[in-house]
């Protein structure tokens, strides 16, 4: 039986502002994203979090970003490679330590947002990213967009890497994913959604905004939490893999 990792970005409320629906989304993913304060999330939700992965039995991942909480991190901000590397050094360091504090400890580390994008094909930038890590932890398992810079930073240095492909977002040509600010960008048909993540289990291929295809290497499928739909997706994403004779499982489990 084929076998795949389905997470989603979650941990992203703060103070009094409540986003996305984790307790319900985490019964249908199997490695869990949380932000560590810098694009969303605080010390009280990345605790909270962490606790209500272990409680379903979901990898947990931290999820550092842009200092850009205005913009969710989302808003591509001009950081020298050093600044790079320490942010990430700080983010995962503080939900490392959430996680040893509930008696666990961290699967893997996917960047954020811009910051995800920006070093998808800026080398320099995903080699401080990769470096970051695995000065932290080389065991971490770096989730990188497939084909990216980041992925090869990873490989490059040592890291165990996961290709990550997305549920609910468009595709360019290039293999870069069509910037939000575009129509068309993030999928809210789940059909559709479904139709993809499919086709790039399967066949191996994403059809892009052209109507082209390109190949794709997919580990790991994920779902945004803050999309409207994630919920909806999550839960018929995961009924359809399984109804495919595909088992959803964490590179730990």
């Amino acid at each position: 039986m084929k076998t795949i990792d389905l997470n989603s970005d979650l941990g992203e409320s703060f103070g009094a502002y409540k986003i996305g629906n984790d307790n319900a989304i985490l019964k249908y993913v199997s490695s869990a994203n949380i932000a560590c304060g810098f694009h969303a999330g605080d010390p009280r939700v990345m605790h909270e979090t962490v606790a209500l992965a272990l409680k379903n039995n979901t990898a947990i991942g931290a999820h550092p970003g842009l200092m850009d909480l205005n913009g969710f991190g989302r808003r591509a901000i001009n950081i020298t490679e050093q600044e790079a590397y320490d942010l990430i050094i700080y983010q995962v360091g503080a939900l490392a330590a959430f996680a040893k504090a509930a008696g666990t400890q961290l699967q893997h580390v996917k960047p954020h947002g811009a910051l995800y994008n920006m070093a998808a094909k800026d080398a320099a930038l995903a080699k401080a990213i990769a470096k970051a890590i695995y000065d932290v932890d080389s065991s971490l398992i770096l989730y990188g967009l497939a084909g990216s810079e980041l992925i090869k930073a990873g490989k490059a240095i040592g890291l165990p890497t996961a290709s990550e492909v997305f549920a609910d977002r468009m595709y360019m040509p290039d293999g870069s994913l069509m910037s939000r600010s575009l129509p068309g960008a993030v999928l809210s048909d789940d059909k559709k959604a479904i139709a993809q993540v499919l086709q790039m289990l399967k066949e191996g291929t994403v059809t892009t905004a052209n109507g082209s295809k390109i190949a794709v290497q997919a580990d790991t499928i994920c779902i945004h939490g803050d999309n409207a739909k994630a919920l909806v997706f999550a839960e018929k994403i995961n009924t359809s893999l399984k109804n495919a004779g595909i088992s959803i499982h964490s590179f730990q489990n």
